[in-house]
């Protein structure tokens, strides 16, 4: 008798598997094995209005770099005449925030403009102008994000709001980290929303080919919003109600065969 009930009870875990979806798609399914596809390796990103960035000087002797280390920071000498620096804990005063007009107001340099710039130009134009001022002869700049974030909505299994430790995240990283796709999206139909001269545009990505390493969207920008259509819509909540009935169904039928093999075991006692 109790072996009749355990397989009543593992044909009853292998009906409601059977009614869970699976994704019946693969990624980048035209890429051949052994074969090289060229991407972007050099890719930095482009500052963009309402950034806020976190720039750094550096050099040699650090008390020359201080006057520019000064947004959002305290200095303080000890005894010794060792100058040390520290940053604010209010975000509101981290780092530069790109304003409207794509500008930053840097210390001793004065207003910079940024916008439409890659990472490595505003570096480099920074280290130029602080060397032709004769204030630093070897500055080092560095440039980081602090506000780098991208939206992911539609049939992923976490959809939100994410943030970037760094400047480069790609399309694919973006939807793994969102939990991977449903098995309800549309893979010929992922739009990467993008907002380009003060206007969004909307590029369409097929998840199964190739070509997305060749799109300007493999690399997301700053406020990207990634949308993974659904294969149905308004039908969506009718298939659950559906697909649940199902269970409901087969989860009936199998409870009253145990009950009546059980019944029927207990009379012929």
């Amino acid at each position: 008798m109790k072996k009749k009930l355990i397989f009543m009870s593992g044909l009853l875990l292998l009906l409601l598997a059977s009614c869970s979806s699976r994704k019946d798609f693969a990624y980048l399914q035209d890429m051949e094995i052994g074969k090289a596809y060229d991407y972007d390796a050099r890719y930095e990103a482009t500052v963009h209005a309402n950034d806020r960035l976190k720039i750094t000087v550096t050099c040699k002797r650090p008390e020359l770099a201080i006057p520019f280390n000064m947004h959002g920071r305290s200095v303080s000498v000890d005894p010794s005449g060792n100058v040390s620096t520290s940053s604010s804990n209010d975000e509101s005063t981290q780092g530069y925030r790109v304003d409207v007009d794509g500008n930053i107001d840097f210390p001793i340099l004065g207003k910079l403009h940024v916008q439409g710039l890659k990472v490595s130009e505003v570096t480099n134009g920074i280290r130029d102008l602080i060397i032709k001022g004769n204030y630093i002869k070897d500055p080092q700049v560095s440039l980081e994000f602090l506000n780098f974030k991208y939206t992911v909505l539609g049939a992923v299994g976490g959809p939100g709001t994410y943030s970037v430790e760094d400047d480069r995240i790609t399309l694919l990283d973006a939807i793994a980290k969102a939990g991977d796709l449903k098995s309800n999206a549309k893979v010929d139909h992922i739009a990467v929303i993008r907002e380009v001269d003060g206007k969004r545009q909307v590029y369409v990505h097929d998840i199964r080919s190739k070509d997305i390493f060749t799109s300007p969207c493999y690399y997301l920008q700053q406020n990207d919003i990634v949308y993974v259509e659904p294969k149905y819509q308004n039908k969506d909540r009718e298939s659950r109600f559906f697909q649940i009935g199902a269970w409901i169904i087969s989860l009936a039928s199998v409870a009253a065969t145990i009950v009546a093999v059980s019944t029927r075991g207990n009379s012929g006692k």
